[in-house]
């Protein structure tokens, strides 16, 4: 990790921050990588983090097996791993609606009049939950105040310029050197 400011106090100080929220959303080991530029005088804030790699999403038939019954129109779904159902069923209710969807067991869901294929379904995508957590770090690390925010992320790194002012293009441009940094520094 690399914090920039003309402050050697204030960039301590934003590393501590930097540290301290990554621990608490226990996303510091997902982290490759990391960028920072703080300028108060500006004011401006570049944040740019590279994202290790992920496993693969979770595919439904990952963790169970289903078949469908055409005569009474139903799919009949059996868990054999239930660390994902919590994520099965968000994914198929908002599918096929809560009303269709019956769960008499813990290893079994019933989808009455399926409309959806589920085949190779998606129940848990790692790098999309890492990458939501990483946008929650950065907003938990933002200046307050600096609610103008352009997103400049590329592939694994995920990069936002921001400031309470209108932003430049100059400072736009500092945030693509430091996505182009990292990449550099982690060939």
């Amino acid at each position: 990790m690399l914090v920039e400011c003309y402050d050697p106090k204030g960039a301590e100080v934003y590393e501590l921050i930097i540290k301290q929220v990554t621990r608490d959303l226990q996303i510091n080991r997902s982290i490759k990588d990391m960028r920072v530029f703080v300028d108060p005088r500006g004011p401006l804030f570049i944040i740019a983090i590279m994202i290790q790699k992920t496993p693969k999403p979770v595919l439904l038939e990952d963790f169970a097996t289903y078949t469908y019954n055409p005569e009474e129109d139903i799919t009949t779904i059996r868990i054999g791993d239930e660390n994902y159902l919590p994520n099965l069923l968000k994914k198929l209710w908002e599918i096929e609606g809560r009303e269709k969807i019956q769960q008499p067991s813990r290893f079994e869901i019933i989808i009455e009049k399926p409309v959806a294929e589920i085949k190779e379904l998606v129940v848990y995508d790692h790098a999309e939950n890492l990458r939501r957590k990483i946008y929650d770090a950065i907003f938990r690390i933002l200046p307050e105040g600096f609610s103008v925010i352009k997103d400049i992320s590329q592939g694994n790194i995920v990069a936002m310029v921001s400031t309470d002012e209108l932003l430049t293009e100059e400072w736009i441009q500092k945030g693509r050197e430091m996505i182009e940094d990292l990449k550099s520094a982690n060939i």
